[in-house]
């Protein structure tokens, strides 16, 4: 219907007037709406394409040249999917390139644990048997033996401290039961009640004293713990790893010497190369750890001279003061050496509970 108004409004004649100007037809109306109709038509269409037209993820691409057949046409979703698939390959494939390097180190690593310690139990060995050498300082190994001779000692100190507060702890809690007694009979025996009331008080006046001195015996035995099982065995631990130096060093410098006495090829020179390398490495490493030694030797000494002179004269001002009967002078020991006792009443347990 269209096409027929359209060309029947191309063939129709316009006639001009003798000025020139274009005449009125009846037909000129239709024209005008026939032109409207065709613009709303083709708004229609172009509406239509926009809300219906074809998802992009469907599209394709055309290759060739206008007008080329169908067999060019690449639809664009395989494109995509082809990206996805060589994204995931390569990411499948730098996580095996970062797994078989992982697996690599762990393999070379265990190459050179397992060579590491072949030599050092090649040279243990030589040593124990008299065959191999080994690097001695006189002096230093003088100064390791005395430290674990003092540390063995002062582990029987601590026991015996600890021992000497179970039996006092003991001892402590009879006389508060004894105590809490005598005041009982004090009561129920009128007889006997001045009897019964004087040795009550003097119970409870020895309970109080004892816990006393277990306060400062306690203090004594957390010290000297602290001394023997943190301190000495701190720099016992650095000792051992020196001498696990000590002995890796030996191990390699055996085995360089070993390799200078034969050929001289290329072959022996490129290992006798790697094998300076590793000897000045485990060389650096033992000259290290030998001055480390030293330096905690050191303070080591003057720490303990210190701890004890401090603790040894607590136990002996708090033990006369005891036995001696001076209370005030047992109080005013604790008060020297910053020693708190737990309340009486408090809920947690004592340090006597907690043994």
């Amino acid at each position: 219907m269209t096409d027929s108004i359209m060309s029947k409004a191309a063939t129709m004649e316009i006639p001009i007037n003798s000025n020139g100007d274009t005449g009125t037809l009846p037909e000129d109306d239709s024209l005008e709406q026939a032109a409207k109709l065709q613009w709303s038509l083709d708004e229609k269409d172009l509406q239509q394409v926009m809300v219906s037209g074809p998802n992009l993820n469907e599209t394709s691409i055309v290759s060739g040249g206008y007008g080329g057949t169908a067999e060019g046409i690449i639809p664009t979703s395989s494109i995509k999917g082809s990206n996805m698939h060589h994204s995931s390959s390569s990411s499948s494939g730098m996580a095996e390139e970062a797994t078989r390097g992982v697996a690599v180190e762990k393999i070379e690593n265990m190459k050179k644990w397992g060579l590491n310690t072949y030599k050092c139990t090649k040279q243990m060995i030589s040593e124990r048997f008299g065959r191999g050498s080994r690097t001695v300082d006189l002096e230093l190994e003088a100064q390791i033996e005395v430290l674990r001779d003092t540390k063995r000692k002062y582990e029987n100190v601590l026991r015996l401290a600890r021992a000497l507060t179970n039996h006092f702890y003991n001892m402590v809690q009879t006389q508060h039961a004894l105590g809490d007694t005598f005041a009982d009979l004090s009561q129920k025996s009128p007889e006997l009640r001045d009897e019964f009331g004087y040795n009550a008080e003097t119970q409870k006046l020895l309970c109080k004293n004892g816990e006393t001195l277990l306060g400062a015996v306690n203090f004594f035995v957390s010290s000297i713990n602290t001394l023997v099982n943190k301190t000495m065995e701190d720099t016992l631990m650095t000792i051992k790893m020196y001498e696990n130096a000590r002995l890796e060093f030996d191990a390699y410098r055996s085995d360089l010497e070993e390799l200078s006495l034969g050929p001289r090829d290329a072959v022996a020179m490129a290992r006798i190369d790697a094998a300076q390398q590793t000897y000045q490495v485990q060389k650096d490493k033992y000259e290290r750890l030998r001055s480390d030694v030293i330096i905690k030797l050191k303070f080591l000494e003057e720490n303990k001279v210190k701890v004890m002179h401090k603790q040894l004269l607590l136990f002996h001002n708090a033990i006369s003061a005891y036995f001696a009967g001076n209370q005030q002078q047992l109080e005013q020991t604790l008060k020297q050496f910053n020693i708190k006792l737990r309340p009486p009443g408090a809920d947690k347990p004592s340090w006597l509970e907690e043994q």
